[in-house]
């Protein structure tokens, strides 16, 4: 730095007494002259001859000798083209899938006559619902898009009155399900469910296999007052997962991902299912299939309570086999963890203690879940509760109205889901579904099969079907209602079938990559390989079948249900 100084003071003093000599300024000029453009900067250290008074008009002079245009100056660099605008991802609808959605509902209004028993009204709307259907599949449009073109549809065709159509955007469960997004929020907001899982690592993570046991149990204990497995997935325990791994040495896209991370990751997976399935608002298909349940008169009294109790036994037993099955099937190489604990305990110590907001969310979050439980004693509906912890939420600066309002899956799930319901509940009131429960039946019973076996093939069926849906709500949407009224026309209890599907809709969820929003974030880490995914899904479902098989049937007989 020294001689850089140095060097440029004796520069300025040369340049400067260069100046003073007239006979030499045509030398300057030229070489003024050679100096590109970029040269100028190096003057700026004249800028000290200025504290010489004497020294100022040479200074002025020589600034106006560069800054002056001469002939022989190398032409100034060519303007950079402009970079042309990237291009806009493709606008409106996808054309193939637009064009196979409609058909489906064009080739059964037209091309199918009107059956016996249905209503030219009824099969117009069912034409309609089945093009809503396979869009949902298909995907012309986001999900929220295609479905107001059905509703949109079905009061332009009069099929619908404004009315009928909008008429399920006041249900209590959709609205149930959409603040049930926000306590999710505001799980993710204060960083509370991100604590209870380090809790959890720090008490049990000092192997492998109790480490899995601990992010297992705290997403069971998170998952009834935070209702999206996409959001504990992405926003809690994916997080934690790779930073485990990461420090034990386990990357993702490398062979050391067998390490640590690849086990964690299917292990937290194939749990995730049966944590949604345990309780009525760990997910928000749960509270769909109660509502379209109901639509078919499939009512169950005290949801929640009931809703655990049959769930509790099969689900836990399947909760605490499953890390273990995995650790024989999909081993991990590093056994011991013993580093875990303390870097959950530096992580706790980072977050500090806890913080007014979390409080906050503990307390109420309590009190949703004791009014959730004792609402039907209380008198208290299960949106009035979630209401009201919405409402404290905001009143004491939890979340805020900018919070909900960007919370879009919210939103974009109030748009479609209510339109389906209000559809499948239409097509009830207009005779479409005991008539095509009525053919059901009559085909089952040609086959001479008993309610057991009629309830195992529609089981199955409706499982393994997931294999072609990419969302767990598109499937319930799809495919519940039909198969609910499969079930019953084949003298299957109504509560027993209902509860089943249901639960089968959160067991599903980790078949594939694509079957559930928390199946493309856990693979979407990379720690886990493609056929790997396939492989354990198969196998895993198959063993949580028989799980639920064998322990449901014992248990619900236990409880009544049939």
């Amino acid at each position: 730095m020294e001689s850089f100084a140095l060097h440029s003071l004796s520069t300025t003093a040369t340049s400067a007494s260069f100046s003073h000599h007239p006979s030499r300024q045509s030398l300057l000029r030229r070489i003024s002259s050679r100096s590109p453009p970029s040269s100028i900067s190096l003057r700026s250290h004249s800028v000290k001859p200025l504290a010489f008074p004497l020294l100022k008009p040479i200074h002025r002079f020589c600034t106006r000798i560069a800054a002056a245009p001469r002939d022989d100056s190398p032409p100034p660099p060519p303007t950079p083209p402009s970079e042309s605008p990237s291009p806009q991802p493709p606008q409106g609808a996808k054309l193939v899938p637009l064009i196979l959605s409609l058909s489906v509902g064009l080739i059964l209004r037209f091309a199918v006559s009107v059956p016996e028993g249905v209503t030219p009204q009824g099969w117009q709307l069912l034409s309609i619902f089945l093009s809503t259907i396979a869009g949902l599949v298909l995907s012309p449009l986001p999900v929220g898009a295609w479905a107001f073109i059905g509703l949109t549809a079905s009061i332009v065709t009069r099929t619908l009155s404004f009315s009928a159509a909008f008429s399920a955007f006041t249900s209590e469960v959709i609205w149930l399900i959409v603040i049930s997004f926000f306590f999710a929020r505001g799980f993710v907001k204060t960083g509370l469910g991100d604590r209870i899982a380090t809790y959890f690592v720090k008490w049990l993570g000092k192997s492998t296999l109790g480490l899995s046991y601990g992010l297992t149990l705290s997403e069971a204990l998170i998952a009834p007052a935070m209702p999206s497995t996409t959001a504990r997935a992405g926003g809690i325990f994916l997080p934690i997962i790779k930073s485990l791994s990461l420090s034990a040495g386990s990357k993702p896209g490398d062979p050391s991902s067998r390490k640590l991370g690849s086990y964690l990751i299917q292990s937290q997976f194939q749990c995730a299912g049966n944590s949604s399935a345990l309780f009525l608002t760990a997910a928000a298909q749960n509270l769909l299939c109660l509502k379209l349940a109901e639509e078919l008169g499939v009512v169950i009294a005290n949801p929640w309570v009931s809703w655990f109790k049959a769930a509790s036994l099969p689900a836990i037993i399947s909760l605490l086999c499953t890390p273990l099955i995995l650790y024989k099937l999909y081993p991990p190489e590093t056994k011991d963890t013993p580093d875990a604990p303390g870097i959950a305990a530096l992580k706790l110590k980072q977050m500090g203690p806890v913080t007014k907001n979390e409080w906050i969310m503990v307390g109420t979050m309590l009190l949703a879940v004791t009014l959730w439980i004792c609402g039907e004693t209380l008198g208290i509906p299960s949106v009035v509760a979630a209401m009201i912890g919405l409402s404290i939420l905001l009143l004491l600066g939890v979340l805020n109205w900018d919070d909900c309002l960007s919370e879009k899956s919210a939103w974009d799930t109030l748009a479609w889901f209510a339109v389906l319901v209000g559809m499948a509940g239409q097509l009830t009131n207009l005779g479409v579904v005991s008539w095509m429960s009525d053919c059901v039946a009559k085909a089952l019973q040609s086959l001479s099969l008993s309610w057991p076996a009629a309830f195992c093939l529609l089981q199955a069926a409706y499982f393994f079907i997931h294999y072609l849906f990419a969302s767990q709500t598109g499937h319930v949407g799809a495919l519940f209602s039909a198969f609910l009224a499969m079930n019953i026309a084949a003298g299957v209890p109504g509560i027993l079938a209902a509860l089943a599907l249901a639960y089968n809709t959160n067991l599903f969820g980790a078949l594939t990559h694509y079957s559930s929003g928390q199946a493309a974030v856990y693979y979407g880490a990379g720690y886990v390989d493609l056929p790997d995914v396939f492989k354990i899904g198969f196998v895993m479902a198959t063993i949580n079948a028989i799980i639920w098989g064998v322990v449901g049937t014992f248990w619900w007989k236990f409880l009544g249900l049939y």
